[in-house]
């Protein structure tokens, strides 16, 4: 398989998720998803963001200063600010993305784990990265169809992508779900929508998942005092004071004892005595 051929294959896949973006029932589920991402992105400050995806930017109500769109190829971007690359190989350091968004990118990639590992390693230990993914158990019609192009790859649930991210230290903070309608009809119904959001009722055509890096335990350090084996003078401990010297007396009578000064001096007599004699 050449690298041309996938490009093509990927190339074609953003020109058909653009087509069904600029429908009117894919215009309806970006709006409800830019609504449910709304409460978790308006206090997200930063620098700079990243979407990866088809849809139009929908991150755009953030306070980060400066975003970031993907596309496959030069002739598919759309605005002077695109990161023109594959979506496996990101040409941006380590942890400089305050926030990354994937928005039903995995469902059409073929190698979406390392999509997914790869907006992992340019996300910051304090941001957040955003995967937005079809349900596959939410009712058919209104949202395209499972294996079927552009999103022909496996539909995969949050507790599925909770195992990849966990392989790269990335722990799930939130999962809400969005785009609901009745099964018998395709078009969404407002008060329908307010309600599964309300409850987070697990039944909408699309989910939004929000993921941070996850913390390592920190266990604090006790410190022990030294044990003393024996017992030690003052001195080595280091209580010992200096001192001013003082006056220096005779060595004989400073260092003998009251007690012992008359028995010396009438040794000394004796044999004083005994020489003369």
């Amino acid at each position: 398989m050449s690298i041309t051929s996938t490009q093509q294959r990927l190339a074609d896949a953003v020109r058909r998720g653009r087509q069904f973006w600029d429908s009117g029932p894919g215009a309806a589920l970006w709006r409800a998803e830019r609504a449910c991402l709304g409460p978790h992105c308006e206090h997200r400050h930063g620098v700079l963001s990243l979407q990866l995806g088809m849809a139009p930017l929908i991150s755009d109500m953030s306070p980060i200063r400066h975003t970031l769109e993907w596309a496959p190829s030069a002739a598919l971007a759309r605005q002077s600010n695109t990161l023109v690359c594959a979506p496996e190989r990101l040409p941006l350091a380590d942890d400089s993305l305050d926030l990354t968004v994937v928005h039903h990118l995995l469902e059409a990639v073929e190698r979406p784990h390392q999509v997914l590992q790869e907006a992992a390693r340019v996300t910051r230990a304090d941001g957040r990265l955003v995967v937005f993914g079809w349900h596959p158990y939410a009712p058919a019609g209104g949202a395209p169809r499972r294996h079927q192009p552009p999103w022909q790859q496996p539909w995969r649930t949050p507790r599925r992508l909770r195992d990849w991210l966990e392989f790269v230290d990335f722990e799930i903070e939130r999962v809400d779900y969005c785009g609901f309608r009745l099964p018998w009809r395709s078009a969404r119904n407002r008060c329908l929508e307010t309600f599964g959001r309300r409850y987070n009722v697990p039944l909408g055509q699309a989910y939004l998942l929000i993921a941070r890096r996850r913390a390592l335990p920190v266990q604090p350090i006790t410190l022990r005092e030294p044990k003393l084996v024996g017992a030690k003078s003052g001195a080595w401990l280091g209580l010992a004071r200096h001192h001013p010297q003082a006056p220096t007396r005779d060595v004989a009578s400073a260092g003998d004892p009251p007690s012992a000064r008359p028995l010396q001096e009438a040794a000394t007599r004796r044999v004083e005595s005994s020489r003369s004699a």
